[in-house]
């Protein structure tokens, strides 16, 4: 798998390429974190709700499930390249509409439809790109480096979306990724392209089967939350007493598995499929992507709980919350980076299980270092960590999944690669999240039960009320609800003091399930090949 001619990876355009993929990726990721900081604000500029807001958010991850496997193939029917910038160009007028919009519905087909749409053309083409334009021994590297944009915009996006909003507009955010856009069109003259694949027919059938399960499982794992994952929650959609969440994930995974025996059939006729099957029995590649399932769900699942103890428990700004993050894209840069140049030779297999480990201690590290009495600074260290443990995997998975595969095979392997992704952030975000409340509840529940202070009737009245979950409240937040609800001092006294310890206990152990996730990670890793990828000599 040797690079294609002309192909520009030690020169200075080579280096003009792999910023231009990796400004791409960046923007990509940006959205899935830049407006958590700001939904409120956002919700009362274009007259709906926080939960509008919030479904806006839902539905642009949703849009990148469903489309991203097709995504992948169009590519390799119309050239990578091509792709490439017909998904920036999307993406672009999705943004425009975004920050132009008066209403939620023009901000639905902006941000979710549009932007998702673009996105979903652009991520598989950037996996492509980067093994059309860079030599199996750049790869690595190459792949560190697109990997850590994405991830660091993650890190910086409340940063970046707190002072937007707090200094100018949210919708300056929309703006700029306009004007990126447009840079990122310019440079993408320089990207060189391998010719597109002649295809007999797009596998329409799998399409749309594969756009519903992946759609519909994800749809239902993000409203785990509301609905419960199992018990249906007071006034939640359910049938035969059991939550929708379990028949929706239930009917996803049937349709992705009549997907897959189409897709098997279709072969077995001799014609084209969406993807074929007999990738996901490469041992390499699936060892590669169940790889990326974990460190998306642990990542994610930091990534939603760090920022709620900070600006929610501590009271931080959205722009104290999002220095206190940056420490995690230093050590995530530095090791993305540095371990390809530093140690082009070293084992991916060992690098892998070191940053899982690193995943793990981080996750560890911060839960025991959650207090009444602890500040801002304790997330400092596990951060350094966490971000030097996702460095350590965005260094070498890339190249592992693609290096497992003909180079012709790329487009789809990074349609499916990022479709799992997708998959391990949504159910990292909603496990965390759903764990949070569930152990929130139960603990603010029991502190109030066993405190004498508490009368009986308002202990009874808080079992019913609360039982569907316990809203994560900061302090002031919740004395104000007390305040109007004309609670006695005593009582108020009580709840806050309930709602700090349960705050914690809600964290803690939402931060253990992530750590259980890690371990799980370390017995996959085997798959993870013990050498580094070579050129294959004519």
């Amino acid at each position: 798998m040797g690079t294609a001619a002309g192909t520009p990876d030690t020169t200075a355009k080579g280096r003009v390429v792999l910023l231009t993929l990796a400004a791409g990726q960046f923007l990509m990721a940006l959205d899935s974190s830049v407006m958590n900081v700001s939904i409120a604000t956002v919700a009362a500029d274009v007259g709906t709700t926080v939960t509008g807001i919030q479904g806006a958010i839902t539905a642009y991850t949703l849009v990148m499930a469903m489309f991203m496997i097709p995504g992948g193939k169009v590519g390799a029917i119309i050239g990578r390249k091509r792709a490439f910038v017909i998904g920036c160009v999307i993406y672009g007028c999705g943004s425009l509409t975004t920050a132009l919009a008066p209403n939620l519905t023009v901000l639905l087909i902006g941000w979710s439809f549009l932007e998702g749409v673009g996105a979903a053309l652009i991520l598989p083409a950037i996996v492509a790109l980067v093994a059309g334009n860079f030599g199996v021994e750049r790869r690595a590297a190459a792949y560190g480096l697109v990997t850590a944009a994405g991830a660091v915009a993650i890190a910086v996006g409340p940063l970046i979306g707190g002072i937007a909003t707090t200094y100018f507009s949210w919708r300056w955010v929309f703006a700029g990724e306009v004007v990126i856009v447009l840079g990122i069109l310019v440079l993408a003259r320089r990207i060189a392209d391998a010719p597109a694949v002649a295809r007999p027919r797009f596998d329409l059938v799998g399409s749309v089967l594969c756009a519903l399960g992946l759609g519909i499982f994800v749809y239902g794992v993000l409203r785990s939350d509301e609905w419960g994952w199992f018990r249906p929650k007071p006034d939640a959609p359910a049938w035969l007493g059991v939550s929708l969440v379990v028949w929706l994930t239930l009917a996803g995974l049937f349709l992705v598995w009549l997907f897959l025996r189409w897709e098997a059939r279709l072969v077995h006729r001799g014609k084209e499929p969406l993807v074929d099957p007999v990738l996901l029995r490469n041992r390499q590649l699936t060892g590669g992507l169940t790889m990326f399932f974990f460190q998306y769900l642990v990542q994610m699942g930091v990534f939603f709980l760090v920022p709620l103890y900070l600006s929610v428990a501590l009271g931080l700004s959205a722009l104290q919350t999002g220095v206190r993050i940056l420490p995690l894209s230093l050590t995530l840069l530095a090791a993305a980076v540095l371990i390809p140049r530093l140690l082009p030779d070293v084992s991916p297999r060992r690098v892998v299980r070191s940053g899982v480990l690193a995943l793990l201690l981080g996750a560890v590290v911060l839960m025991g270092a959650l207090d009444a009495d602890a500040g801002a600074e304790i997330v400092t260290v596990p951060l350094l960590l966490i971000g030097l443990g996702m460095g350590a995997l965005a260094s070498q998975l890339g190249s592992v999944t693609v290096s497992a595969v003909p180079d012709e095979q790329s487009a789809e392997v990074g349609g499916v690669q990022n479709a799992v992704t997708n998959l391990g952030a949504s159910i990292g975000t909603a496990l965390a999240g759903s764990i949070l409340i569930a152990a929130m509840t139960s603990s603010f529940l029991a502190t109030v039960q066993e405190n004498p202070a508490v009368p009986t009737e308002v202990k009874s009245r808080a079992t019913v009320e609360l039982s569907g979950g316990v809203p994560f409240l900061s302090d002031a937040q919740l004395k104000t609800v007390l305040d109007e609800s004309g609670t006695s001092a005593e009582v108020s006294q009580a709840a806050l003091d309930a709602n700090a310890d349960a705050r914690l206990d809600g964290l803690r152990a939402a931060l253990a399930v992530l750590a259980f996730a890690a371990v799980v990670a370390l017995f996959f890793t085997q798959r993870i090949p013990d050498t580094q990828p070579r050129a294959k000599t004519p």
